[in-house]
């Protein structure tokens, strides 16, 4: 192909972010080179998400606007991976026929071989391995920025939670190496990383599967730590590394050791992302989330009383088969009481392949919408609150680049992950440090000014009122 260019454009999560950054770097290895957009492209990558039903209709609509561009040129290569196409296999190529290459969760690392079988192939190339043959992290990657990498922990996932196909994607939870990890950390410092975001569909059980097959000790012999404390203990030490981030984990495996190793490790951010889905404890059953309102409501006061200025982000989903204006009632208490700085919020989507599909008492649209945008009205409050307690105060801001909004401003993140946008000078480039005041708040960013002042003592959202009765 005489136009070696690529263009990537990716769906859903902080996962495929990082495949994403491992394809293009597979394609750069190959000599390509980026495009700015999908029409001057010579190869089209979409890195796809199965988990809600307008991941599909984006998809196919990407597509559409791709096949006119296609009969065109026919030299043009479109290719879509991920877990869209593992899910739909032979149905993607036979509702889009035009894509050459489909492949899935676990073969990334085999694309070359399919572009090359492309090249030949009357009709489109389709690989979806059930096994992972490597991890994501194995391959080369070409970041989109040069001071923040993901790092993926693990892959796949052992919970059967009701609404998620995510498990049937990506296989059973397989660990990492604990030295693999910490080499690849280790190496990305020295190409100029400053922060990191380690990647699991549950991290907080990395390990687990390790210890089982023996290939580390158990607890007992290793200063009686999770595996996943004792990576954080590890990538604490390794020097030069200033920010350590971690998503998403699983209420149920939450164990204080974590909690502990968030609060003595400088380099381990004050930011908690801790998954609710919904305050009904009759709900959280039919959702098989193993945990209830009350233990959530506990670990996030023991969060809160361990880590000092700690902000805690959740996610939930409204109208789930059977959810009743009561059931609606008990999420929203638990949403106060628990104070989140910041909340997902999400309707409930129907996805073929998961348990929830075959649940009795599915919500009629309408009262979805309705209750949608109650719980929005009330994170958004809280979020407005916890921004408001920020006014006055110092923060240490790791600048990104120039804020999407207004090109006068460049943006940035402290510590507990809340957005800050401060007016450009030298001090603020991407990947710079610095303290800036808190002049003004609003319900999803921070305004501030580069100041010499020292950081103040972080200021937290106050602990949640006592836990509902059992």
């Amino acid at each position: 192909m005489a136009n070696r260019t690529y263009f990537i454009r990716t769906f859903g999560c902080q996962m495929n972010e990082h495949d994403s950054e491992r394809a293009a770097g597979v394609l750069q290895s190959m000599g390509y080179r980026p495009a700015a957009d999908p029409e001057s492209a010579g190869l089209v990558l979409f890195n796809t998400c199965a988990i809600r039903e307008n991941a599909d209709n984006k998809l196919y609509g990407q597509l559409s606007h791709l096949k006119p561009l296609k009969l065109a040129d026919p030299s043009k290569t479109i290719v879509v991976g991920g877990c869209l196409a593992q899910k739909d296999q032979q149905g993607l190529a036979e509702r889009a026929p035009y894509v050459d290459v489909v492949y899935g969760t676990h073969n990334m690392g085999r694309l070359p071989e399919l572009l090359a079988q492309a090249d030949s192939a009357a009709l489109p190339v389709v690989e979806i391995l059930e096994h992972t043959e490597m991890f994501p992290s194995a391959l080369p990657a070409r970041r989109e920025v040069a001071h923040h990498a993901w790092v993926s922990i693990s892959i796949g996932c052992d919970n059967t939670c009701a609404f998620c196909i995510v498990p049937s994607l990506r296989g059973p939870e397989k660990s990492r190496k604990l030295g693999d990890v910490v080499a690849e950390v280790r190496d990305l410092v020295a190409d100029g990383v400053t922060e990191v975001t380690l990647l699991g569909q549950n991290v907080n059980s990395y390990g687990r599967d390790l210890v089982r097959d023996g290939l580390v000790p158990s607890p007992d012999g290793r200063r009686n730590r999770t595996l996943f404390a004792e990576l954080l203990h590890l990538l604490g030490d390794v020097d030069g590394l200033q920010r350590i981030r971690f998503t998403s984990p699983h209420p149920k495996d939450f164990t204080s050791d974590v909690f502990e190793a968030m609060r003595d490790i400088p380099s381990v951010c004050e930011q908690l992302h801790l998954p609710l889905q919904s305050g009904s404890d009759r709900i959280l059953r039919r959702m098989q989330r193993s945990y209830r309102s009350r233990r959530f409501l506990d670990l996030v006061t023991e969060a809160r009383e361990t880590i000092p200025g700690l902000a805690i982000s959740t996610d939930i989903i409204v109208g789930f088969p059977g959810e009743t204006e009561d059931d609606f009632g008990e999420t929203l208490t638990v949403t106060e009481q628990a104070a989140f700085d910041s909340a997902f919020t999400f309707k409930y989507s129907k996805r073929p392949g998961t348990t929830a599909v075959d649940l009795d008492g599915h919500v009629e649209p309408a009262v979805v919408d309705e209750r949608f945008d109650r719980l929005a009205a009330l994170t958004r409050r809280l979020s407005e609150a916890s921004h408001a307690r920020q006014v006055g105060t110092v923060a240490e801001v790791l600048f990104e680049g120039p804020s999407k909004t207004d090109a006068t401003r460049t943006s940035g993140r402290t510590r507990h992950n809340r957005l800050v946008h401060v007016p450009s000078t030298a001090a603020t480039a991407p990947g710079a440090l610095a303290n800036v005041r808190i002049t003004e708040a609003a319900a999803h960013y921070l305004l501030g000014e580069v100041t010499d002042a020292p950081v103040t003592d972080p200021v937290g959202t106050p602990l949640p009122a006592q836990p509902l009765t059992a």
